[in-house]
């Protein structure tokens, strides 16, 4: 479990292997039943590390305060900037939950932290999977699946080659993430 303070919100990002999610709205519903906390949980294996989803948190909590938000919900907000997309529809099928997801990632933001703690608490007792945040972590597998679901160009990526090619691939997926709301 990571914890962060961004711009005045708690936010908790919890990894999680070996789940099996039959229903996967049913578990997003059961998640964030009775909680004011704004919860998602994403298939971590669409996600390019730690940078990647911290800095659609950022961006999510930016639209927010300045009045360009995309959605109402902050926690679709998060969604819609990690996959660099308008439409929660389709950034529900790149980021989403699926019954094939094995690993996912539970991000949980609230103004308290103790509430955000106890929602991420109550999200793994229903989860019943092993805590684990390098699910996060791209792997060589993990990083063709993530160039592909994203169409990342090899020349996007050769841009931005003075890093490892693993920062380059989460660099281009935060610049995009950057550039949504230029998008509108």
């Amino acid at each position: 479990m990571i914890e962060k303070k961004i711009m005045g919100w708690h936010v908790i990002f919890a990894g999680f292997r070996n789940v099996k999610i039959s229903d996967p709205k049913a578990l997003l519903d059961k998640v964030r039943e009775a909680s004011a906390v704004h919860i998602q949980i994403f298939d971590a294996d669409m996600i390019a590390g730690f940078n990647h989803i911290y800095f659609s948190v950022l961006n999510a909590l930016n639209a927010f305060n300045s009045g360009n938000r995309i959605s109402e919900n902050l926690a679709v907000e998060v969604l819609l900037y990690a996959s660099g997309q308008h439409q929660i529809r389709k950034a529900i099928e790149m980021l989403g939950v699926k019954p094939s997801s094995t690993r996912i990632l539970v991000v949980a933001l609230s103004k308290i932290r103790d509430d955000a703690l106890q929602a991420v608490l109550r999200a793994s007792e229903i989860i019943k999977g092993e805590q684990s945040d390098d699910v996060v972590e791209i792997t060589d597998e993990k990083f063709e699946a993530l160039k592909a679901a994203f169409e990342i160009s090899d020349a996007e990526l050769e841009a931005t080659l003075r890093k490892s090619r693993n920062e380059a691939l989460t660099s281009v997926l935060i610049e995009r993430s950057a550039l949504l709301i230029t998008q509108a």
